[in-house]
């Protein structure tokens, strides 16, 4: 069902409320459903958006469809109900429908809904490169991978200092071929990379799949890592431990059990049975005995081993009805996969065998130890991106005759990428608030990318790789954060104007992640050529003013059209401007919230930063879908309400909010019915 149709039954219904709650009563409001809402949803088989509230109007249908009741509790909230062509709620209606909503939902969430399932999730391409280079400590990249999105030149990401450096040298991966360019494995090819949810993240488990032929090019990767030509004492940090021959005088049985089992530990993220243990030391006897080296029969135990289900799969058995926790094991690997993408190391494992792991002060400060690692670099490369939906830049093609200065590093988007990658890493680094990715009074900009945006012509020509980043302070609002700069800009804009359309379903999903559903078929494309009465050109505004006359299109735009047209000064690479370029003024004036009226930009970020508790909530969300590999249901909801109070608590700070999404009851608990269950939740 459409959360839009579900909150027109809402709307209709809910002038009644101030007489009493709807759905606290064992039946629904015949009478007021009969007056409002049959018309369009039942009689004579009319049924708007598919719903039929003939068949929908009781109570256990409510309470069984938890994500639904929050749904519209959040749309309520945010006052994109009723719509404006309906009678606005007084203010006492509208506390009373909350009130009555979230009553339902408690209710719902206690004793009713299952909560979410936890998925069998497969490491994705960057865990899994991640996850083989600690293992074996290589000294070089396992493959060249794009999501490995900032290129260091300096090794300036030293998160244990609390301090960026004020010059950074970096490069961009996804942008430049020569950026893949490093020392790796010579004959090792990266397998296809992982599809990312529509709305998420790359490391969504029901998208992570394993067919057979992917099976079978694990099973060649495997063995092409032990076996490249370049695998050996010098790239290989293990190779002294483990695949080199062992001292004469050791008995070779006992040393490939003792060095498989301590591998295979690692591997497989906790205690490995005897047994299995056993089964790869066998395939190594049987090696040598067919006369292969010492280092090739550990090389071929080593490729099995990273094939296993159990290297591939973070697999958290339960058949328990109700949530459990997780073992300390399996938090190790959730902890380790989320802020290093990788392995647990040996001290988190060391943690989990002695069962101390899941006390929260030991929890927490190995959340915090992990985080002063340079591992959790592959955190900020991979959270940040896919979060801003960055990659969206690399097809970003501005008209170069109308904007030439936009190529100022040969291909456009290189220098502009990183401005609000870079502002994402000092805000980790250096524990910032999270409301600097709203505003901030800094940013990290190249000569050029600074020369950019302030108009002034370039003496020489930028370069692509290992590029000079400034941090520069930032005074006013029209910059700063990661909202307004060029590469947002850009990559939500045609190739010859804007698209507030863009812009603003890019706010709310990213922002306030809160998604518009996808448009319906048979919407025709914005008229370009539109003119007024009088034959004048019309602005984006008024062209997108008359295309939303659609009754099935009027919700969302009333959704996201604001908040794309306060960006509106902005022109498509990201420059401000005060008029279109026919001298038309532009207007940048809207709702927040249907509740702020701003009309700069100025007031527009004041008005987010207002709203730091929902944008904290928001964020919460998007991290904890990232942790856990799933979409966040309304059965995490409490969770997030606590996350967002003590991350309050502590100035909203990023690395509280990290450590409160992993001391999270999500983050620490599994639920895996032994039945299916039906999916109404």
């Amino acid at each position: 069902m459409k959360i839009e149709t579900l909150l027109l039954t809402f709307r209709l219904a809910a002038p009644a409320l101030v007489c009493g709650p709807i759905l606290s009563a064992a039946e629904p409001p015949v009478a007021l459903l009969e007056q409002h809402c049959f018309r369009c949803h039942g009689e004579n088989g009319k049924v708007k958006g598919k719903v039929n509230l003939l068949q929908r109007a009781t109570q256990d249908d409510f309470l069984s469809h938890p994500d639904l009741l929050a749904d519209v509790i959040r749309v309520i909230e945010d006052y994109e109900m009723p719509p404006e062509d309906e009678p606005e709620l007084t203010d006492s209606e509208h506390e009373t429908l909350l009130a009555d909503l979230n009553a339902v939902l408690d209710e719902s969430l206690a004793s009713v809904a299952a909560p979410p399932r936890t998925p069998v999730r497969r490491m994705n391409r960057f865990q899994y490169a991640n996850a083989v280079e600690d293992l074996l400590d290589l000294r070089v990249e396992l493959f060249a991978l794009p999501e490995r999105v900032v290129r260091e030149y300096d090794d300036y990401f030293q998160p244990a200092s609390g301090k960026m450096p004020d010059t950074i040298r970096v490069g961009n991966r996804p942008l430049g071929k020569s950026q893949l360019i490093a020392p790796r494995l010579n004959g090792v090819a990266p397998f296809p990379q992982d599809r990312r949810a529509e709305h998420g993240y790359d490391n969504q488990a029901n998208l992570i799949t394993l067919s057979p032929l992917l099976m079978e090019s694990f099973l060649n990767l495997s063995r092409s890592i032990v076996h490249s030509p370049d695998f050996g004492p010098e790239t290989c940090g293990t190779w002294d431990t483990f695949f080199a021959d062992p001292p004469p005088h050791k008995e070779l049985d006992k040393v490939i059990h003792f060095r498989l089992r301590h591998f295979l530990i690692r591997a497989f993220r906790g205690p490995v049975e005897g047994r299995v243990v056993k089964r790869y030391a066998d395939h190594a006897r049987a090696l040598i005995a067919e006369g292969a080296g010492f280092p090739h029969a550990m090389k071929e135990a080593v490729a099995a081993a990273l094939i296993s289900p159990r290297f591939l799969y973070l697999n958290e058995a339960a058949t328990g009805d109700v949530p459990e926790p997780v073992t300390a094991h399996e938090l190790a690997s959730r902890l380790s996969l989320f802020l290093w993408g990788s392995l647990p190391d040996e001290e988190l494992l060391a943690l989990a065998d002695e069962g101390k792991l899941q006390d929260p002060e030991v929890l927490a400060a190995q959340a915090a130890r992990l985080m002063n690692d340079r591992r959790s670099k592959r955190f900020c490369d991979s959270f940040s991106a896919q979060w801003l939906k960055i990659e969206t830049l690399i097809a970003a093609r501005p008209k170069r005759s109308e904007f030439k200065d936009y190529y100022f590093a040969g291909r456009g988007g290189n220098h502009t990428m990183l401005e609000p990658l870079l502002i994402f890493e000092t805000v980790f680094v250096e524990d910032r608030p999270i409301l600097d990715f709203i505003h901030s009074d800094f940013s990290y900009r190249s000569e050029h990318l600074d020369g950019f945006y302030r108009g002034i012509p370039r003496t020489s020509k930028p370069k692509v790789l290992d590029v000079e980043f400034h941090r520069v302070p930032v005074t006013s609002k029209r910059e700063g954060g990661v909202i307004t700069n060029s590469a947002i800009m850009t990559m939500t804009s045609t190739a010859t104007r804007t698209q507030p359309i863009t812009r603003g379903a890019w706010m709310v999903e990213v922002i306030f992640k809160n998604p518009p559903p996808p448009p319906p078929a048979d919407v025709p494309p914005l008229d370009e050529e539109a003119r007024g009465p009088e034959g004048e050109h019309l602005t984006i505004r008024e062209k997108l003013a008359d295309h939303a006359t659609r009754s099935d299109c009027r919700a969302c735009h009333a959704k996201i059209d604001p908040y794309g047209f306060a960006l509106e000064q902005y022109d498509p690479v990201g420059l401000w401007r005060d008029t279109y370029e026919n001298d038309q003024p532009i207007d940048a004036s809207g709702l927040l919230f249907n509740q702020r009226p701003f009309e700069t930009i100025e007031e527009f970020k004041d008005g987010l930063l207002a709203e730091k508790e929902r944008f904290t909530r928001a964020l919460a969300g998007h991290l904890l879908a990232y942790a856990l590999g799933r979409e966040i249901k309304a059965a995490d909801h409490p969770a997030l309400d606590r996350i967002v109070e003590a991350t309050a608590a502590d100035d909203y700070r990023l690395r509280s909010l990290l450590t409160q999404v992993v001391l999270s009851e999500p983050f620490q608990t599994k639920f895996h019915p032994a039945e299916a269950m039906a999916d109404n939740h």
